[in-house]
């Protein structure tokens, strides 16, 4: 169970407002996010049933908290991102409370979509592109985690491996859609038609494994990774 105070970091919407449900009515949830347009997403949905959310612009580097603030700070797929990342563990660890939790996930590898999206970009448009668009995938390994988060002041740390089935649409469309929503957005809508369409037919192709008539399914693993401050 979650206790009274929890911050998100990363997937904004998604993870804070499950915190949110999970926090119930008396408890207090902070959803965290650098990106303007990420919080404003967020804000413009219509409030869960459970805690209160407060929604803040910042950066994970400088937690806009006082020490000692939450029991429980998550960060689903974000602890990539950030350019300090030793930073941004101990600021985790310095807004917790004497007990309090962290909760973590980052990929374990590039995954068969993101790779076969890289190859794509790098075939039709440029290398820059595909590296920029794989930059979610660039995660610590396990003992570099392991390891951030020792020195960071945590305890009681417990790494492990999730495994999940992903299913997806049509991927040649699917595709198209979800790089419009990402980094190289810009690359992708300056690109010819027929270029684009390209792009879409290689993800499949190089997918085709795991095609079937409602779409694609393929397996995909997360390094999850738990501690508490002692």
């Amino acid at each position: 169970m979650l206790r009274s105070r929890l911050e998100s970091a990363c997937w904004t919407g998604v993870v804070t407002r499950a915190a949110a449900e999970r926090a119930a009515a008396g408890g207090h949830v902070a959803g965290i996010d650098l990106n303007p347009g990420m919080i404003a997403v967020a804000r413009s949905l219509p409030p869960v049933a459970g805690a209160a959310i407060e929604w803040r612009e910042a950066s994970a580097l400088a937690l806009p908290f006082q020490d000692s603030h939450f029991d429980v700070v998550l960060c689903q797929q974000g602890l990539q991102f950030f350019p300090d990342k030793a930073l941004a563990l101990r600021e985790m660890r310095r807004v917790l409370r004497r007990g309090g939790r962290l909760a973590l996930s980052v990929w374990n590898n590039a995954g068969l979509y993101n790779t076969a999206v890289g190859k794509a970009l790098s075939s039709y448009l440029s290398q820059d592109v595909a590296v920029r668009f794989c930059a979610s995938r660039r995660a610590p390994s396990g003992e570099e985690l392991q390891r951030l988060v020792t020195e960071a002041g945590f305890a009681a740390i417990d790494l492990r491996i999730e495994r999940m089935t992903i299913h997806l649409p049509p991927v040649e469309v699917f595709t198209l859609d979800h790089l419009s929503a990402t980094p190289v957005a810009t690359d992708i809508a300056a690109a010819a038609p027929l270029v684009r369409e390209e792009i879409g037919h290689s993800v499949k192709d190089q997918l085709h494994s795991y095609v079937h008539d409602k779409g694609v399914s393929y397996p995909e693993e997360t390094h999850v990774l738990t501690a508490q401050v002692p």
